[in-house]
């Protein structure tokens, strides 16, 4: 139910990156901006980023804070709070909490703003990843802990009660590229920035090729980069239902239309997760030093859809947050993983979608 509040509150909303990072604030500032509509919301983000916040309301604005030159350094920082500083704000909610995010929100605090900052659970996260007296037990979700800080600031906000936005037209600009939507649209992004979370070449492959094999789906591939995009290449070969996202012109903002579009997206524990969740597409996800524990399951996708390396096999599981730390052994952990129960979960999602679908026609039939 929307909130009232005094007029003229302006809230900041600090998170500069990574990718799926920022996309997991999406889910957190469309239930501030619902269910408090005469509050005004500025996020505080990298450029790149924009498109993920651009249709959420016209009360939500972006601004664009480039630490590559005007707000480099020290000096930079206080150069963006200056520029803040204008918009008259009222609270600052740092979803970063790293030293730019800890600068601002010491400015604002010294000038006496209301600032909260995100708890990252770091005692909890060693526990998880610890190789010995490992407590292996769930932690809160990040989206969880984004929302705890609107709460310090008198926002609190119920996350999943928040519905997803209708699906954008695709324009002429994106079915150039994917062609009329027919069919199975299944999305695999098989990349992520640390090895310990990229499923084996030969088993993605196998999965491609199963999926490609069943002539009712397309499969999209997504990746970034000339050499990315070389390897998806390979992946695809001559299969005409195989269309490599990675090289293709388009923004953030059109993939974004595709990957809503998608009744399906494969992805490691990376971006393309968050970002085919907050656009309400099923999510299914590989796991290998990282774990769902840790709270980064895509969001609303139920815990079964992600499949996880064999703990019985590698104890030590998850050896990582961010899946950047190297623990000898355990390179082949994701190998426990076959591709066809890979194959097995995507199509049993495919399946659910297409009931509950029905079954939605005949509630409006009836």
């Amino acid at each position: 139910m929307p909130k009232k509040v005094r007029a003229n509150k302006h809230i900041i909303l600090l998170r500069f990156s990574a990718m799926g990072d920022v996309a997991m604030t999406v889910p957190v500032i469309r239930a501030l901006a619902q269910q408090y509509p005469e509050l005004k919301i500025t996020v505080v983000s990298r450029g790149i980023f924009r498109p993920f916040f651009d249709t959420i309301s016209p009360r939500v604005h972006f601004y664009d804070a480039d630490f590559t030159k005007a707000h480099k350094g020290i000096l930079g920082i206080w150069r963006l709070y200056t520029e803040l500083r204008k918009l008259h704000v009222t609270a600052v909610a740092d979803l970063h909490n790293v030293l730019r995010s800890k600068l601002l929100t010491f400015f604002f605090s010294s000038r006496g703003k209301n600032t909260a900052t995100v708890d990252k659970n770091r005692a909890g996260r060693k526990q998880l990843t610890a190789k010995k007296n490992k407590v292996f037990k769930p932690l809160k979700p990040v989206i969880e802990n984004y929302a705890d800080v609107l709460a310090k600031l008198g926002y609190p906000v119920d996350v999943y009660s928040v519905p997803i936005p209708d699906k954008k037209r695709l324009t002429k600009d994106i079915t150039s590229t994917t062609g009329k939507k027919e069919g199975n649209w299944i999305g695999i992004a098989p990349f992520a920035k640390h090895k310990g979370k990229v499923y084996p070449k030969s088993y993605i492959t196998q999965v491609i090729d199963s999926l490609s094999a069943n002539t009712k789906n397309k499969v999209f591939l997504f990746g970034g980069g000339k050499e990315e995009e070389e390897k998806l290449l390979g992946m695809a070969g001559d299969k005409n239902n195989i269309v490599v996202i990675a090289g293709k012109t388009m923004n953030l903002w059109q993939e974004l239309k595709l990957i809503s579009h998608l009744d399906v997206m494969l992805s490691m524990d990376s971006a393309n997760g968050q970002m085919a969740a907050i656009m309400g597409s099923k999510v299914v996800t590989l796991w290998g030093a990282t774990h769902p524990y840790a709270g980064f399951v895509p969001y609303k996708q139920p815990l079964e859809n992600s499949l996880t390396a064999d703990r019985e096999k590698y104890p030590l599981l998850p050896t990582s947050i961010y899946g950047n730390k190297r623990v000898e052994g355990y390179e082949d952990a994701m190998k426990t993983i076959t591709p066809q129960s890979v194959v097995a979960k995507i199509e049993a999602v495919l399946d659910a979608a297409k009931k509950e679908n029905t079954s939605k026609k005949q509630d409006i039939i009836l």
